[in-house]
């Protein structure tokens, strides 16, 4: 009998819980347009599943799709070749096939699954994975899948990202004042010397997230609604940010939110009345219902205070949670001027960030640093070595949560074993887009060889201006925080501008993981890196292992096509680029309808040098005809001179980016003639007017102005000194 009793919870133990998928095209309508989206088994986000811990997984993915696809499933403890990267742990899903991934279930929590193929994830391919304990007390429990949608396609979001197109910031700018920072917004706040100051250190206008979104989505709607809870109900709500970029401020209506876990792990409650949940975290939180007759709200609202999402719980008069003020931009920029040097890099001037225990972004907060005040001249500067100033905590009674309130309920101290220490400087550009690990991409360098059985240190130094989300795919790691013995494990640790922070990891596994940005567009530019287990077996999935990684690879090599052309009464004239992260193909042209005009074009192909990327070496070539009068000669400011017609010459040179955004050019041509040539675009006046500016040694010169109609279209002036005056439109791909 004890036997029977014994292999009978052992049966039980070993459930295989069966779900087939169905992953198809189809058109969804958020926004009042009909957009093309991925949906599966006819559902956005995707099905949510439900395990219990001691489960096997089968989960058969059907690809309707007219290309391949992949499912990751994200903080699960598996084998590798479940794990689910195309061309790294496991065979891409080919279109019209089925994949079977089966794995044990050897933990519980709250997780999420989503594809791991190109942008897919962006178009509703994302969706909650929940794993029960396997003695759990009953308790009421909803799940709320966070996610961004954007009527852009993703192809289309990426490709301007790295264009450095501003679009969003200017969509932005239709719903908070300010967000495109344009120099007539500093002079309504008083705040000129600040924006100069900003782009003296060559940056761009400030933005906490690179992408406009149309509307943010509580479990696939604009809101959710729970009504089925009553008053006294505690409720473990499992919060999933399930986006593709978006950080999410989280606040309750009903009063404090306790805090019970974290990527899947208990931690020890945490009271709170707000905290932000990066890009594919998940917390779960117990809320209390305070009456009935009410539905209170738990609002989602995005980093940069352009929209929010709810989840409704009760029934009856709504409660709302009062809205985030909007962010005091310039503030921030004020902030940034004083944290970064002119050689790009931060400093953070001794004070030690870690754990988002001092938020830079707090200077921004209406909230916590009071309103922004009108026409305010010259920015008190703040004292940069006193870490409070950013410690929302200690300037506040609202209690936000950061990572060294986090506790484990149980000892997380690592083997004793030899430890490996890898020290990660992560490192980006945003006028270009580009991200990276200690100036590298993912292709650009070779997999980091780990042994089993070894702990692995990584400590973390954000030299960029933005959050990343770093996730490691099929460990937990430790987050060593002040609680020593007690630190909080986690997969994904969002680590602020200029913290340092330390996880670390024992290596038990096999095989090759994924640690990169979670934040879809940094990823696909390149913001990670590869663990490989030394002496692993072949990967069975993968039977051309150096195969399956080039095509990896392709992700951060992507080359991207941009094209501009000015349609004028007194002549057309334009440029396009086709670049990748460090190469670049430019080509530019001038004709003038006249004659007399003539016309030009040039084009070369270079390759950024150095982290920020200023620096542009080039090669090309340059043709051009103009009809000169009987006795004309061309000289230019280097006493050179020129009586030809038509010139076709190979020409070397080199571009480098000064303080202000100007870009300087000097080149020599085969025939030994220099230029030397200042330019700077699309300098915002206004949200929509821009300017453009360009001076040469050849004594040519331009000044133009655009008129910002869409992302496509602008009407358009300028005075060229060969061509002279004209005025038309611009279309810009």
């Amino acid at each position: 009998m004890i036997v029977a009793v014994l292999m009978h919870v052992a049966a039980l133990a070993q459930k295989t819980v069966r779900y087939d998928l169905y992953v198809r095209d189809t058109i969804v309508n958020f926004t009042g347009k009909e957009r093309h989206a991925y949906s599966v088994n006819g559902s956005i986000p995707m099905p949510e599943l439900h395990f219990t811990e001691g489960d096997t997984a089968e989960i058969w993915i059907h690809n309707e799709l007219k290309t391949e696809t992949s499912i990751h499933w994200h903080g699960l403890i598996l084998p590798n070749e479940q794990d689910g990267v195309p061309y790294l742990t496991t065979a891409p899903i080919k279109a019209g096939t089925t994949h079977l991934y089966k794995f044990p279930l050897v933990q519980n929590g709250t997780y999420w699954y989503h594809s791991h193929t190109g942008l897919q994830e962006q178009g509703g391919m994302y969706g909650a994975f929940i794993i029960h304990k396997q003695h759990e007390k009953p308790m009421p429990e909803y799940t709320l899948v966070l996610s961004d949608w954007t009527d852009m396609k993703p192809f289309e979001v990426h490709r301007r990202l790295h264009m450095a197109n501003d679009w969003s910031a200017i969509k932005k700018a239709n719903v908070q004042k300010g967000a495109a920072q344009s120099y007539a917004d500093a002079i309504a706040a008083g705040s000129l010397k600040t924006k100069l100051g900003n782009e003296w250190k060559r940056m761009v206008a400030m933005d906490v997230s690179d992408v406009y979104y149309d509307q943010f989505l509580a479990n696939g709607q604009p809101e959710a609604s729970a009504p089925q809870f009553k008053a006294g109900d505690k409720v473990r709500v499992r919060i999933i940010n399930g986006s593709s970029s978006t950080y999410f401020w989280i606040r309750w209506s009903g009063g404090k939110m306790d805090v019970v876990a974290s990527d899947g792990e208990d931690v020890v409650p945490v009271p709170v009345d707000r905290f932000i949940i990066a890009v594919a975290e998940t917390y779960d939180v117990i809320v209390t219902i305070p009456s009935d007759s009410t539905a209170f709200e738990l609002q989602a609202t995005s980093e940069d205070r352009i929209r929010s999402t709810s989840m409704w719980l009760g029934d009856g008069i709504r409660q709302l949670v009062s809205p985030l003020q909007p962010l005091k931009y310039f503030e921030g920029m004020q902030m940034m001027n004083d944290m970064i040097r002119m050689d790009g890099n931060l400093d953070d001037m001794g004070m030690n960030m870690s754990l988002q225990q001092m938020d830079m972004n707090v200077v921004m907060y209406p909230e916590i640093t009071g309103p922004l005040k009108e026409k305010k001249h010259d920015h008190q500067h703040m004292d940069m070595t006193n870490g409070d100033q950013y410690n929302s905590n200690q300037l506040s009674d609202i209690v936000t949560l950061n990572y060294n309130m986090l506790r484990s309920p149980v000892k997380t101290t690592l083997p004793d074993a030899p430890t490996t220490v890898y020290n990660f400087e992560l490192t980006g550009n945003m006028n270009r887009y580009v991200w990276s690990i200690n100036n590298k991409t993912v292709s650009e360098t070779d997999k980091i060889l780990i042994r089993k059985g070894e702990n692995v240190r990584i400590i973390l130094f954000n030299n960029s201006m933005m959050r990343h989300p770093m996730h490691l795919h099929g460990h937990f790691f430790r987050v060593v925080n002040g609680n020593g013995d007690y630190s909080p494990l986690k997969n994904v640790l969002d680590i602020m501008p200029m913290e340092t922070d330390t996880i670390e990891f024992a290596a038990t596994e096999s095989g090759d993981w994924f640690f990169h940005c979670h934040i879809l567009y940094h990823m696909m530019s390149g913001m990670g890196r590869i663990f490989t287990y030394e002496n692993s077996p072949p990967n069975p999935q993968l039977p051309d292992p150096e195969k399956a990684l080039r095509k990896l690879y392709a992700d951060d090599r992507e080359f991207h096509f941009m094209f501009q052309n000015d349609f004028a009464t007194n002549g057309n004239d334009g440029e396009m680029m086709y670049m990748n992260t460090r190469w670049n193909f430019q080509a530019e042209w001038r004709l003038g309808y006249d004659n007399m005009m003539g016309w030009e074009t040039e084009a070369h192909v270079g390759r950024y040098i150095g982290k920020m990327q200023w620096l542009f070496p080039y090669v090309g070539f340059d043709w051009r005809y103009r009809k000169m009068e009987m006795g004309e000669t061309e000289r230019n400011l280097f006493g050179q001179t020129s009586t030809k017609d038509q010139r076709a010459v190979v020409c070397f040179g080199v571009q480098y980016v000064l303080p202000m955004l100007i870009t300087a050019d000097f080149r020599v041509d085969t025939e030994g003639k220099l230029r030397l040539q200042f330019m700077r675009e699309d300098i915002p006046l206004t949200k929509r007017l821009r300017l453009g500016l360009m001076y040469n040694s050849d004594f040519e010169y331009m000044a133009g102005l655009k008129y910002v109609l869409d992302k496509s279209f602008s009407l358009s002036a300028h005075y060229d000194s060969d061509m002279g005056f004209g005025a038309g439109f611009t279309y810009t791909y």
